[in-house]
């Protein structure tokens, strides 16, 4: 597994979460990463993105200002800091890398690396 992600579970609405997402490969401290989601019977959407350097960050006018994506000091780990969570934000949790920024925004083709999934439950 390249990419490992944690952190989901269950949350009340108004609550926070926060997912982790590990790359076994030291390439990727080198390459965009990003977090997607995909709710039941919904397509999978972007959420989140952050640059190699962790200086650039892209986030859905979903999330903006609800989520935070930050990368660890290694640049090989990503975090999702997720407060003041709704019902709507229940979805299971992909953390993603690509050599493309487009991509990883969601706007290209798919990222061409993915985690496993990691579900985010919040109830009303």
């Amino acid at each position: 597994v390249q990419l490992q992600a944690s952190g989901g579970g269950l949350a009340q609405a108004g609550g926070s979460l926060r997912l982790s997402c590990a790359a076994s490969r030291v390439t990727f401290s080198n390459y965009p990463m990003g977090w997607f989601r995909q709710a039941p019977g919904k397509e999978r959407e972007f959420v989140a993105a952050i640059s190699w350097s962790g200086g650039v960050t892209s986030y859905a006018d979903s999330v903006k200002g609800r989520f935070t994506i930050s990368r660890g000091s290694a640049k090989n780990t990503i975090y999702l800091q997720m407060n003041s969570l709704k019902p709507e934000d229940t979805a299971v949790y992909y953390c993603a890398a690509s050599q493309f920024w487009q991509d990883i925004l969601g706007r290209g083709r798919l990222p061409n690396y993915w985690g496993q999934g990691t579900q985010v439950t919040v109830s009303s």
